[in-house]
C-alpha cells in the first residue's frame, strides 16, 4: 500500500512539472499575442462600438466598414504600402551583403587592427540615433535627396548590430572550409560567395527579419525625411490620418492591421532560420 501510494504521489509530482511550464508559456504567448488581437478586433469593429465602454472583447459587431472608409479617405494608402515594402525589403538585401561582408572580414581576415577597429564600430552602438538626426538631414540635403525613397534607403545600407550579429556567427564556420577553398582556386569573392553566404543563411535569416521589421516600422526618419503624401512610408502615412481636433480610431486601426499583415508573413516564412541563427550565432563570443 505505502509502495503504490509513494508511486502514486511521484506520478502527481511527474504529471504537474511538466504541465507548470506549458501553463507558462501559454499565459506568456497570451500576453504577448494580445496587443495584436485587439487591433484587428478594433480593425473590423465600426467606430460607433469600439469606443463604448466597457468594450467588446469580441468583434460582436464585426464587419469590413473600417477598411472601406480607410481606402476611400486614404487615396495614397497602396502608394505607403508600396513605399514601405521597396524601402524595406531594398535595405534588407544591403544589409544582409555589406553586415555579412564586414562580419566576415572581422570573424575570419587578418589585418592590422582588426580586433581595435571591431570594438570602436561595436561602441557606436551607445551613440543615440538622434544625436545624428540633424547631420543626416543636413547631409540628405545636399545630396539632393530629400523627399524622395532613397533619403531613407541610403543611411540604413548597414547597420552595427547586422555587423555583430554576422561576425559572432561566422567565427563558429569551421576555418579549414575555408582553407580548402582556397586550395581549390578561389579568391576572396568566389570564397565569401560560394562558402560564407551558404553556410551563414540561418543568420543571415534572422538579420533579415530584423532588418525588414525595423525598417517596415520605422517612423522618425521617413517622418522628417518624406514631406509629400506619395512618398510616405505607411507608418508615417497612417498617423496622418489622425485629425488636429478628432480622431477615427477605426480607420487608423484598419490602416494599421494592414501594415502589419507583411511582417506576420515575414516572420512566417523566415521563423526557422530566425530561430536557428539566433541559437547558433551566440554559440561562439
Amino acid at each position: 500500500m505505502a509502495h503504490a501510494q509513494i508511486k502514486r504521489q511521484s506520478a502527481s509530482k511527474i504529471k504537474w512539472g511538466s504541465i507548470i511550464p506549458w501553463i507558462i508559456l501559454l499565459g506568456t504567448a497570451v500576453i504577448s499575442l494580445w496587443p495584436m488581437y485587439w487591433l484587428y478586433v478594433t480593425a473590423l469593429t465600426p467606430t460607433t462600438f469600439s469606443l463604448k465602454s466597457p468594450p467588446d472583447f469580441f468583434p460582436v459587431h464585426a464587419d469590413f466598414s473600417n477598411l472601406e472608409r480607410l481606402l476611400n479617405q486614404a487615396t495614397d494608402y497602396w502608394s505607403w504600402a508600396g513605399n514601405s515594402l521597396f524601402i524595406s525589403i531594398a535595405i534588407t538585401v544591403f544589409h544582409i551583403f555589406f553586415d555579412t561582408l564586414a562580419g566576415y572580414s572581422f570573424a575570419k581576415r587578418k589585418f592590422p587592427g582588426r580586433d581595435i577597429l571591431f570594438w570602436i564600430v561595436i561602441g557606436t552602438m551607445m551613440i543615440p540615433a538622434y544625436v545624428t538626426l540633424i547631420p543626416l538631414y543636413l547631409v540628405t540635403q545636399n545630396l539632393g535627396l530629400v523627399d524622395t525613397l532613397w533619403a531613407v534607403i541610403l543611411p540604413g545600407f548597414a547597420n552595427v548590430f547586422g555587423i555583430f550579429l554576422m561576425r559572432q556567427y561566422i567565427q563558429t564556420l569551421p576555418s579549414e572550409l575555408l582553407d580548402a577553398a582556397r586550395i581549390d582556386g578561389c579568391g576572396e569573392i568566389r570564397t565569401f560567395w560560394h562558402v560564407i553566404l551558404p553556410l551563414s543563411r540561418p543568420a543571415i535569416g534572422a538579420l533579415a527579419i530584423f532588418t525588414f521589421v525595423q525598417h517596415w516600422n520605422d517612423f522618425l526618419w521617413p517622418l522628417i525625411a518624406l514631406q509629400t503624401s506619395e512618398h510616405y512610408t505607411l507608418s508615417v502615412g497612417v498617423a496622418s490620418l489622425q485629425g488636429e481636433f478628432s480622431t477615427d480610431y477605426g480607420i487608423i486601426f484598419a490602416g494599421a492591421a494592414l501594415a502589419a499583415l507583411p511582417m506576420v508573413i515575414f516572420f512566417l516564412i523566415f521563423q526557422r532560420n530566425f530561430l536557428s541563427g539566433v541559437r547558433m550565432g551566440a554559440i561562439k563570443g
